[in-house]
């Protein structure tokens, strides 16, 4: 399935180390010939990490698709039967936003795109990046797994020895996972092996 022409969301949360990773995604998506409009939490907005400043990350954003930012819940809203996304991306998918998103609470513009987007039935993918996958936030993770018209990007084990509790998603995977969910398909394996010694 070709990618070009889809209106996909790309959302993305407050796990500041994979945003390397993650924003490349986005110039893939506009490279096979999505419309794609990014999506960013609050967190994103407002925080200056070691792995750089807000207003970096926005820019870089930007610098990846022509398609303006939706940073408030009142601009995500519309993003519903108004004007509908053919598939929303949530990467990276922290714990807390996880928590959120599998309890019905949509307290964030990226939270408010994915619930806009389950209004019209179509597809959310996402790319868990969470040091408590495998501890209390696991219920919430096999929650969304059991859920209809969720996908996961595969993921496993960051370093079982230092964070055993910690899953990430191969970041890499998006392109391919959002061509098998707008089939309703969710690609395989999902769990993978991500730790390299």
């Amino acid at each position: 399935m070709s990618l070009k022409g889809k209106h996909i969301g790309f959302g993305m949360t407050g796990s500041h180390c994979t945003y390397d990773e993650v924003v490349p995604q986005i110039e893939q998506l506009v490279s096979l010939g999505a419309r794609v409009t990014p999506f960013v939490s609050y967190t994103l907005q407002t925080t200056d990490s070691k792995f750089g400043e807000a207003a970096y990350w926005l820019n870089k954003i930007q610098e990846a698709t022509p398609e303006p930012i939706v940073d408030t819940i009142v601009k995500a809203e519309p993003f519903g039967p108004k004007t509908p996304l053919d598939c929303m991306i949530i990467a990276p998918m922290t714990g807390n936003s996880t928590s959120k998103f599998a309890n019905a609470l949509t307290d964030s513009p990226v939270l408010m795109g994915a619930k806009a987007t389950m209004r019209t039935g179509k597809p959310v993918v996402v790319a868990i990046s969470t040091n408590d996958a495998l501890g209390l936030n696991g219920v919430n993770i096999m929650k969304l797994m059991t859920s209809k018209n969720i996908y996961f990007v595969p993921l496993g084990q960051d370093h079982p020895f230092k964070k055993p509790n910690s899953l990430v998603a191969d970041m890499t995977r998006i392109p391919d996972t959002v061509e098998h969910a707008l089939k309703g398909e969710q690609i395989q394996p999902v769990l993978i092996e991500r730790y390299k010694e």
